[in-house]
């Protein structure tokens, strides 16, 4: 149905050996504009993010994707739906072509040249070998991987987390243009400023349980002591 967030996530839980990484999370990620999850390290954001495309599996609770349970969706045809980009840029052996091929064998030269554009890339990077890419590039050629199999949603996990401030600016751009032009975007990051940046809606994990769910503008100003320590000691004015 037209009406239904993208995810959904009713009483999810995921338990793991060292013990709950999600503790019974409720809420709704729309379908539309950037939603950004953001909380210390180990609040359970990755195993969040993982959870969309079945990369992970709840231990308790259902995630559904605009309306249906996941369980229901074939994990492959769910990863062509949902795309993701990891926090380090992995790219297989031999030239940028080969590796969006990877993603759609059948797109032909104008639609793997159509996800290099849209990823900021020229159609020249098509013969350029994965080996000789800057860590920017392979970051955004993983995009363009990703975007080949013309996805209706884009999850990034930490996706800066090893670049340099210039090709930080630029897959924030990306993400921002992507967003606007009716891709929603769902991004992990532990940096507040990024999520100040970015973010239309903000999502708060610590240890586990969704603590705020709303605007940046009014995370500050929230009556959560645990949450108003975290703010704190990420420094956020």
């Amino acid at each position: 149905m037209s009406g239904d967030p993208l995810f959904r996530f009713d009483s999810v839980s995921v338990a793991g050996s060292s013990g709950v990484r999600l503790a019974e999370v409720t809420f709704d990620i729309p379908a539309g504009g950037i939603t950004v999850l953001v909380g210390p390290s180990g609040s359970g954001k990755s195993t969040l993010v993982r959870l969309c495309n079945r990369l992970e599996v709840p231990s308790g609770g259902t995630v559904h994707y605009r309306g249906r349970p996941l369980s229901e969706f074939d994990p492959l045809q769910l990863r062509r739906q949902v795309g993701m980009v990891f926090q380090r840029p992995v790219l297989f052996a031999g030239t940028v072509r080969d590796n969006l091929e990877e993603a759609d064998g059948e797109a032909g030269r104008s639609g793997l040249e159509n996800a290099l554009e849209r990823a900021a890339l020229d159609r020249s990077f098509l013969d350029r070998p994965a080996s000789e890419l800057s860590g920017g590039e392979a970051q955004r050629v993983c995009l363009a991987r990703a975007l080949v199999a013309r996805p209706e949603a884009l999850l990034m996990d930490e996706p800066t987390s090893s670049l340099d401030g210039a090709a930080v600016s630029r897959l924030e751009q990306l993400a921002r243009k992507l967003a606007d032009a009716g891709t929603p975007v769902v991004w992990v990051t532990h940096d507040l400023g990024q999520m100040q940046r970015i973010a239309d809606r903000v999502a708060v994990l610590i240890g586990g349980s969704l603590r705020y769910l709303g605007g940046p503008d009014a995370l500050a100003s929230n009556g959560d002591h645990e949450l108003t320590r975290f703010l704190e000691d990420a420094d956020v004015r």
